[in-house]
């Protein structure tokens, strides 16, 4: 078969979304992605399109929900900040890791767009690894150009486990900091944390609300991301930007 002219825009999509509700093909024809999701009317007619034409198709192995919380380690692993680093390692221990992960970083936004740049390379990489191994011959180059694996981080770090929820940790945390804290700051501390607690609480509240009343388009915008890992040693389970 000739070389392909890939939609990688498409490509790059389909193999972040990690969903056991659908799949996507590359078409070796046209370069295009042919997407099937369980459930919609046209699914039938897209899986006999495919299963009709094996030579035209090849499925997208995206990257699995083990390998994208690899990638959080190996950044976790290079975080020069020990005490970022700290709260990182609890984000990602158990369930809910990658969403934990996400949400400190928020707080940190230059981390945050290193992460960005470092999912990407990884995710890339793996499209290029997939493309050589699969023997398709490409006639446009991907706009990001050709990855170079970097060697592994020699020694990920890892929780130590103490019988701690990550909640306790975090609290013994906030404490050791408190303690930290020069008398004279206490005060704005205190009021601070006072307005911590009365937002929880609010929120709380209202969350029975709010779930009925939610915007229905927030459900999507979280569809490229890895599912929730139930983590110590990842699993296999099943989702940057």
């Amino acid at each position: 078969m000739p070389p392909v002219t890939i939609n990688w825009s498409d490509l790059e999509i389909a193999f972040e979304r990690n969903s056991p509700e659908q799949e996507s093909f590359l078409d070796l024809e046209n370069g295009d992605l042919l997407s099937i999701i369980e459930g919609e009317p046209d699914a039938a007619a897209r899986r006999a399109k495919v299963a009709n034409n094996p030579d035209r198709f090849v499925r997208v192995d995206p990257a699995s929900s083990p390998e994208q919380y690899r990638w959080m380690e190996r950044f976790v692993g290079v975080v020069q900040d020990q005490a970022l680093r700290e709260r990182l390692l609890v984000a990602i221990d158990g369930k809910g890791a990658f969403r934990r992960f996400k949400d400190v970083l928020l707080a940190f936004p230059a981390e945050r767009e290193r992460w960005f740049a470092h999912r990407s390379e990884l995710l890339h990489l793996h499209i290029q690894t997939w493309i050589e191994h699969m023997q398709i011959q490409v006639a446009n180059p991907p706009p990001w150009g050709q990855v170079t694996a970097h060697e592994e981080t020699a020694d990920v770090p890892r929780l130590t486990h103490t019988g701690e929820a990550p909640g306790e940790i975090l609290r013994r945390q906030a404490r050791d900091l408190l303690d930290e804290i020069p008398a004279a700051e206490l005060p704005t501390a205190l009021v601070f944390l006072q307005f911590l607690r009365e937002r929880g609480t609010a929120l709380l509240l209202g969350s029975g609300a709010t779930e009925s009343t939610s915007d229905p388009s927030s459900a999507d915008q979280d569809s490229h991301e890895p599912a929730d890992l139930d983590h110590g040693t990842p699993e296999e389970d099943t989702t940057a930007e």
